[in-house]
């Protein structure tokens, strides 16, 4: 079990129904790719749901992404430097501020593209690694896993970004970090997640 993981609860009575309790099987009836893109694929596929339902749904699909939660503790333990980037996103029409993150290269690992994805955005590389979270992003619509990772034992390098990323590196105090997540400053789900679960790791004693 990760350690970011909550100790597992006995379910009572009525959890142990719902657990016992066997959905039905959906059924493709026909996918059809109706856009290939260079990052992802939209299919319209024809299903019938779990509950016998026949609908058609446009699912996006993706070889899945990687996100580094990478910390410096060198300075203060008690408040580690986090790693986060300003970038100019299209879709967002506005800067946010993120964690180093990416694409899956296809029958990539998650964690050799974790790797791979910090050394080109930020040059960092870690001595330690554990996975933080894995996660869908928007399941209604989207086959996209994400893995969230905490690097740690950080050493600097040159940066190697793709020609269409401009990203300027930030080093965080973490406290700042969550201040900005109190005051809704951060809008990226990503940062939400990984911030606020390494943040409670570290406050219940499992770091």
């Amino acid at each position: 079990m990760s350690p970011f993981a909550a100790s597992p609860k006995k379910p009572g009575k009525s959890a142990k129904k719902t657990l016992a309790a066997k959905p039905g099987k959906r059924k493709v009836l026909s996918s059809k790719l109706s856009f290939k893109g260079r990052v992802f694929d939209v299919y319209t596929d024809t299903v019938i749901e779990p509950n016998g339902h026949k609908t058609v749904r446009d699912v996006i699909r993706h070889n899945g992404s990687v996100v580094i939660l990478a910390v410096d503790e060198s300075q203060s333990a008690d408040d580690p430097i986090v790693i986060l980037e300003r970038q100019y996103r299209h879709a967002a029409g506005q800067y946010l501020i993120e964690l180093p993150a990416g694409t899956r290269d296809p029958g990539e690992a998650p964690l050799v593209a974790a790797k791979r994805e910090m050394i080109e955005e930020t040059g960092y590389r870690a001595k330690r690694w554990t996975m933080l979270a894995r996660y869908y992003a928007s399941p209604g619509f989207l086959a996209e896993w994400m893995q969230i990772y905490l690097a740690r034992g950080l050493s600097g390098g040159e940066a190697k970004p793709e020609l269409d990323e401009q990203i300027e590196i930030l080093h965080m105090p973490l406290s700042k970090a969550m201040q900005l997540v109190r005051d809704g400053k951060i809008h990226d789900g990503k940062n939400l997640i990984a911030l606020s679960l390494y943040d409670a790791a570290r406050h219940d004693g499992r770091l």
